[in-house]
């Protein structure tokens, strides 16, 4: 399958230094293909439904993500000795509020795309249903908190409204809906202590939360958008995001 990429990044990197480093960098591309997935890797995967005409077919990739944002960064705090503030304190203080390092990742992305099924009608290729057609603009492309839980439109019954099985010939609309993005801030809290026999023993704790904010992200391929199922339209079944996580760690170098 022919794949078509188109990227302008962006890195800015601050190296090590006065206590700090970090890498921020911005992504803007787009991807397209005929399917993302060769057409061997499975009955139902890649498949070309028009042969005549496979162009049909191109679209932005199912992995497009037009806005890609990552930054990551280490700090060590201004506390205890050697530092901004309070380097002139005893041993017993320096050793509960100095030599603490915090770190973390963030990462957030615009939405990725998903197609509308077509039902169960077969209008070009004897084995395989296609995609739905728009026959107007989709309104409210935005996830929104309904009574039977989330959905990728606001008004999912205007949304559906907006589609039509697709004629014979024809292939359907393929990644014209774009869900959720990614979205997550991973953080660290980590200190170290020289044991006082020896230097070359250290105690180290460290603090790491995953998904500090605890935000949800909804998958747009555990979605129901079928034409065969107005009752569910739109309807989120997953998410790309996992619960926040706590974890708690000593490790003994020697």
């Amino acid at each position: 399958m022919p794949t078509w990429y188109h990227a302008a990044q962006l890195l800015i990197r601050k190296r090590f230094s006065a206590g700090t480093q970090f890498d921020f960098n911005y992504t803007f591309s787009k991807s397209e293909d005929w399917a993302s997935v060769v057409e061997r890797n499975g009955l139902f995967a890649g498949s070309v439904l028009n042969s005549w005409n496979p162009w049909l077919r191109k679209d932005v990739s199912d992995y497009d993500v037009t806005h890609n944002l990552n930054f990551n960064g280490i700090a060590e705090l201004p506390f205890g000795k050697g530092r901004k503030f309070g380097s002139g304190m005893p041993g017993w203080a320096n050793a509960v509020i100095g030599g603490w390092q915090l770190s973390g990742i963030w990462r957030w992305t615009s939405g990725l795309p998903t197609s509308i099924g077509n039902g169960f009608q077969f209008p070009t290729n004897w084995e395989f249903t296609g995609n739905a057609t728009a026959i107007s603009a989709i309104p409210g492309v935005q996830t929104t908190k309904g009574p039977d839980g989330p959905n990728i439109f606001k008004d999912p019954a205007a949304a559906f409204a907006a589609f039509s099985t697709t004629r014979p010939g024809g292939t359907g609309g393929r990644n014209i809906i774009r869900g959720d993005g990614y979205f997550s801030i991973d953080t660290g809290l980590s200190k170290s202590w020289t044991m006082p026999y020896n230097e070359k023993h250290s105690l180290q704790f460290r603090w790491e939360v995953f998904n500090l904010t605890n935000t949800a992200r909804f998958d747009v391929n555990q979605s129901s958008g079928n034409m065969d199922n107005a009752g569910t339209f739109g309807r989120y079944s997953g998410t790309l995001t996992q619960p926040r996580v706590m974890q708690f760690g000593l490790r003994y170098e020697f």
